[in-house]
């Protein structure tokens, strides 16, 4: 049986992940530090909901136990959870720039490092780490952001030199923009002109990204190891 946690998936890109895997018979469990994000989430997809904040350990120690407790070994981590903070380098804070940190570059370590002993006991695993292309080519108003994306994508391959031939996979996504709540938060002139710059022509859909994400999670992804996908309108052509 497949169980799958999903970190930050009582909304948007999360969600849509939360979603996809249940439909293919995934036990998930929906993590999102909002409660009630995270249970009406758990209610679409039949899975269980646990509240918690991927940067703090005790929070990340409870979710995978409770995980195991009730639903199994789990065999899937997509670390997801994340938000987006726009600012320019010279009016970010220290706390802005280490939130960013916390939240997403020591809630995949945190988390990752909470499964992998299990999955390496047992010979098999998945992680998807889920990053951004601007961790590849930055993004103006978001040094931070960008940084803790890049931060992942190196955490990635790391992990997957280490892992692999345990029977472990350790891959990431790069979203490009994707009409999400996040994405909805940065200006309209910083949308529009985002816009203008995709080969596409448009945002991406949050299900087209848990399309990827599925397919890293499947044994036809067997050969992909510390690979980073691009589901991105065109923005990062590789």
């Amino acid at each position: 049986m497949n169980v799958a946690i999903v970190t930050g998936a009582g909304s948007g890109i999360g969600r849509a992940i939360a979603i996809k895997l249940a439909s293919q018979g995934y036990k998930v469990l929906v993590n999102d530090f909002r409660s009630d994000a995270a249970q009406a989430v758990a209610a679409e997809t039949g899975g269980l909901a646990c509240a918690g904040d991927v940067s703090v350990e005790a929070d990340v120690a409870a979710m995978v136990a409770r995980a195991e407790a009730d639903l199994g070994p789990v065999t899937h981590l997509i670390n997801n959870a994340g938000y987006v903070h726009q600012s320019r380098f010279t009016d970010l804070t220290v706390q802005d720039f280490d939130r960013m940190i916390a939240v997403h570059l020591r809630g995949t370590f945190l988390c990752t490092h909470a499964v992998l002993a299990g999955m390496l006991a047992r010979g098999a695993g998945v992680i998807v780490n889920i990053a951004s292309q601007l961790g590849q080519i930055g993004g103006i108003e978001l040094v931070h952001y960008s940084a803790a994306k890049a931060g992942i994508i190196g955490l990635t391959k790391a992990l997957a030199r280490e892992v692999s031939a345990q029977g472990v996979r350790v891959n990431a996504v790069a979203p490009g923009p994707v009409n999400t709540p996040l994405v909805r938060n940065l200006s309209a002139d910083w949308q529009r002109t985002k816009a203008a710059e995709l080969p596409l022509g448009r945002f991406g859909e949050p299900e087209e990204v848990a399309a990827t994400v599925a397919f890293l999670c499947s044994p036809a992804a067997s050969l992909f190891v510390g690979q980073t996908l691009g589901p991105n309108s065109g923005d990062v052509m590789l």
